[in-house]
């Protein structure tokens, strides 16, 4: 859709979200050259959070993290720190100038730190000591230091802390409730939002599934 967006006046841009791991894989470096050599004024958001599931940023490449990589592409780029809310914000707002002004991409590399496990499924002890990740939440931890900021200048007491964490984590719950009570997506979802028309291989395939849902009516 970006790259659709010849006329600036159109006032509209992309953004794209993606971790560090997703920056080691083939999509990210095509997805790069296709916007920078489409002018598509696209705002690519990496969050290096120094790990890509159990692999750290140091078997990950030997570079200058993610953000170096722009200007091989012809790209401007920026980095920020991921933990400063306000730094984010602005960042954001650059780029999103940046690329209504020039109608071309910027990535930007926000540099963070997970401090949970990946998933559920996920034991980061495995791979990275407890102290390592005690050492971030303290000194690092983006909520806590939004929190002491809102504290210091007497724009948020501890009551008002506590009532948003409160309110926030029972409109998560209630927003997953919600979720698992609706019923499941059409199976014609599966082939859309990917291109604007859907090409031929992915209508044989539709039809594929139709014919295979049809011959076995009590499997599924």
């Amino acid at each position: 859709d970006a790259a659709k967006m010849e006329d600036p006046s159109e006032a509209g841009i992309a953004i794209c979200y993606f971790g560090d791991g997703c920056a080691s894989t083939t999509d990210f470096h095509a997805g790069l050259n296709f916007a920078a050599t489409l002018k598509a004024p696209v705002v690519f958001f990496c969050r290096n959070n120094g790990y890509a599931i159990s692999t750290s940023v140091e078997d990950q490449y030997a570079g200058d993290g993610i953000v170096c990589r722009a200007p091989g592409y012809g790209m401007a780029g920026l980095r920020v720190d991921g933990n400063d809310a306000f730094a984010v914000s602005a960042a954001v707002r650059k780029a999103r100038e940046y690329c209504l002004t020039n109608n071309a991409p910027i990535l930007i590399e926000a540099i963070t730190y997970r401090q949970g496990h990946h998933s559920t499924s996920d034991d980061s002890s495995r791979y990275r000591c407890p102290k390592e990740v005690h050492d971030h939440s303290t000194s690092t931890d983006p909520v806590k230091r939004l929190n002491k900021f809102l504290h210091r200048h007497g724009w948020v007491s501890s009551d008002d802390t506590a009532k948003i964490r409160d309110e926030e984590r029972m409109a998560v719950l209630n927003a997953m409730e919600a979720a698992e009570r609706r019923p499941p997506p059409k199976l014609d979802t599966l082939f859309a939002d990917v291109y604007e028309e859907m090409p031929l291989h992915l209508r044989r395939q539709e039809q594929q599934l139709q014919q295979h849902l049809a011959k076995y009516p009590g499997r599924y």
